[in-house]
């Protein structure tokens, strides 16, 4: 194979295993996306809506696949710049339709084929979403700073990086009280709820405030963090900082984008911890929780685990064992302190490799072994539950669908761990350098 150098040293048949997946997980943006626009398809359904996360982790995800030469960078670039140019053609404004956000945000969903607002039948009256445009947005910063060609198609990138960054009024979201809310919607007004204590916000809040043009003051960092809880994680015994639910995607989302190894700011310091050693300490403690299964669940071992918001079986109340449970379908599950119906995501355990290697790894060999029904051209399922039994052999449900937020994670968190790739180029962009010192962050990369 001809990749793009590792910063570890791998062993070979753990480096072979780490190709087979993420690239499996890649072959899913470039199979459900719309082939006009580049608009990424929310899940492997056809008929569905595009999403704006999903282009934010496209966008890295093709350039990891050029570097690993499973497309050439001129595929990478002419992807990257068709999908750049319809988010920044398409208009904006308070209209309920007919366009693709509003202020420089985008709506959550969008119509594949046209880039609007997501309102017909088959899709739904989609929220100004702000955790999905900062996802979006950091998927835009990376192309910005890893596109550096002097030639007409890479400065246009550019160009279109810093025009769709800068026009975003991360301000007008910003209450009073310096949190930052979920978003609007032009039935609705502003929604209510805000991002408060430790949660994906992180990456939403430091993009906000490095902005060069609609910043959202510093001291909405401190406000962020004054609503952090610890507890003690299962296993070790050592404090973290929680969120409701514990959903590891939580732990994921800014790390695909921001390494926070060796940074700190005031809170860091105060526990004597960064946000890496925080997500890896959350990572255990729900292999830990997987490992005693105190809800006795079916399946849960050391080699099965990772909760977080996924697909599931379906709504409802079945006996298993003897026992009443009840079952959800698509919602956010976690796990010592939230929600679990026995429902585990791949993207859970898999996303969390820089965090915990060995086990991961381990995992991901056990998957691919003894459960190749989890695991196609596109990757692993987003969800399995084997305590859900779908028919009378006792066969456990399997989730026939992949979702592009999870699929995501993958392909970026591997390249992290391989390589760093996406750390190294984030590290460049002097928006988050400046947001991040803002919020009061030293140390590590950013002396």
């Amino acid at each position: 194979m001809n990749m793009v150098t590792n910063t570890r040293n791998i062993a070979r048949a753990d480096e072979l295993l780490l190709e087979r997946i993420s690239r499996a997980h890649f072959q899913f943006f470039v199979d459900f996306q719309n082939k006009d626009t580049g608009l990424i398809l929310d899940r492997t359904k056809l008929s569905g809506p595009a999403t704006i996360a999903g282009v934010g982790m496209a966008l890295p995800a093709y350039a990891s696949a050029s570097e690993r030469h499973w497309i050439s960078r001129r595929e990478a670039v002419d992807y990257t710049l068709r999908v750049l140019r319809v988010l920044w053609s398409v208009p904006q404004g308070e209209a309920i339709d007919g366009v693709s956000g509003y202020r420089g945000f985008f709506y959550h969903f969008l119509d594949p084929a046209t880039g609007q607002r997501a309102t017909k039948p088959q899709f739904w009256n989609s929220e100004l979403s702000s955790i999905d445009t900062a996802l979006l947005m950091a998927g835009v910063r990376f192309a910005r700073h890893y596109y550096l060609g002097k030639d007409a198609a890479e400065t246009e990138i550019r160009e279109l990086a810093d025009k769709l960054y800068e026009r975003v009024e991360w301000d007008w979201l910003v209450r009073e009280d310096g949190h930052i809310g979920h978003g609007w919607s032009p039935e609705g007004g502003m929604i209510k709820s805000v991002y408060g204590g430790y949660s994906e916000a992180l990456l939403l809040y430091l993009l906000a405030i490095g902005s060069p043009n609609h910043p959202a003051p510093a001291s909405s960092w401190q406000t962020l963090c004054a609503n952090y809880k610890l507890e003690r994680a299962m296993g070790s015994g050592k404090p973290f900082i929680t969120m409701p639910g514990t959903p590891l995607f939580c732990y994921q989302y800014p790390h695909c984008f921001i390494d926070f190894r060796g940074i700190r700011d005031g809170v860091n310091r105060g526990l004597g911890f960064d946000y890496f050693e925080n997500s890896k300490r959350a990572t255990l403690a729900q292999h830990a929780y997987a490992v005693a299964n105190p809800e006795q669940w079916v399946g849960y071992d050391k080699h099965n685990w990772g909760l977080t918001a996924c697909d599931g079986p379906g709504d409802g109340k079945r006996v298993v064992n003897g026992r009443e449970r009840e079952f959800s379908w698509y919602r956010e599950r976690g796990a010592p302190f939230g929600h679990d119906d026995g429902t585990i995501a791949p993207t859970a355990a898999l996303s969390s490799l820089p965090y915990a290697p060995r086990l991961v790894m381990r995992t991901a060999r056990y998957w691919l072994l003894k459960r190749p029904e989890l695991f196609s051209i596109h990757g692993f399922t987003d969800a399995f539950n084997d305590s859900y039994a779908v028919d009378e052999s006792g066969k456990g449900w399997v989730d026939p669908e992949r979702i592009a937020i999870d699929q995501g994670p993958v392909v970026i968190m591997f390249e992290n761990y391989r390589s760093e790739l996406i750390w190294r180029t984030m590290r460049r962009d002097p928006a988050l350098k400046r947001a991040l010192k803002l919020a009061g962050f030293t140390g590590g990369w950013l002396k």
